[in-house]
């Protein structure tokens, strides 16, 4: 379903297009939006993840677009944003990072019975978490000493992790083909980071 010639530099690919209204939280607003930050780049690959939140009697969707281009990595949110009584509204925010600005990506798996796993027969939960360093977090422990019986105070040690995206994708929530699309961008992704382009 393409509006305009690639040639123009305005569409989106079909795939990408379909991924969208299947994720179907007001798609038009959302191919919108995702078209423009993309802005005729090639897309190399993508990520479409909707989820659902209840927040007390609110039901809330949000579905996040993550696109990659041969340097550009686009992330595109869209929010239900509704106050009682008013008409519904939706909010879109888009984001470019530089591929060269990533600092990492991290797959995080959760598999029941890893006694018996075995490649393509186990669901499971997968963490895509993606950082770029536009939020860090820290956390800090009391340092440790070695003396078993000091009682000195040896102030904190931590780390800093930057997770400035992080999406759960879920096999029973959301299929395992959703998963595998994941896992297959996590690949794309985390081989074109630091040298700037991503390649199919």
């Amino acid at each position: 379903m393409r509006r305009v010639s690639q040639e123009q530099g305005q569409a989106l690919p079909e795939n990408l297009t379909l991924a969208i209204t299947h994720a179907g939280y007001y798609p038009a607003l959302v191919c919108d939006v995702v078209e423009s930050a993309v802005a005729g780049d090639e897309v190399v690959a993508h990520l479409v993840h909707q989820e659902t939140t209840f927040d007390e009697e609110t039901v809330r969707r949000h579905v996040t677009v993550l696109v990659v281009t041969p340097r550009r990595l686009v992330i595109a949110h869209a929010d239900d944003f509704s106050e009682p009584g008013a008409p519904a509204t939706a909010t879109a925010t888009t984001e470019t990072v530089p591929l060269a600005a990533l600092r990492g990506v991290m797959v995080t798996h959760v598999v029941a019975h890893p006694e018996t796993f075995s490649p393509g027969t186990h669901s499971r939960d997968i963490t895509l978490t993606i950082g770029w360093g536009a939020v860090s977090r820290l956390d800090l422990l009391p340092a440790q000493c070695a003396d078993p019986e000091c009682t000195a105070d040896h102030g904190f040690e931590g780390t800093v992790a930057s997770d400035d995206i992080s999406l759960r994708i879920s096999a029973a929530a959301d299929g395992e083909g959703a998963v595998d699309t994941a896992l297959d961008f996590a690949r794309t992704l985390s081989t074109s980071i630091g040298g700037g382009t991503a390649r199919r």
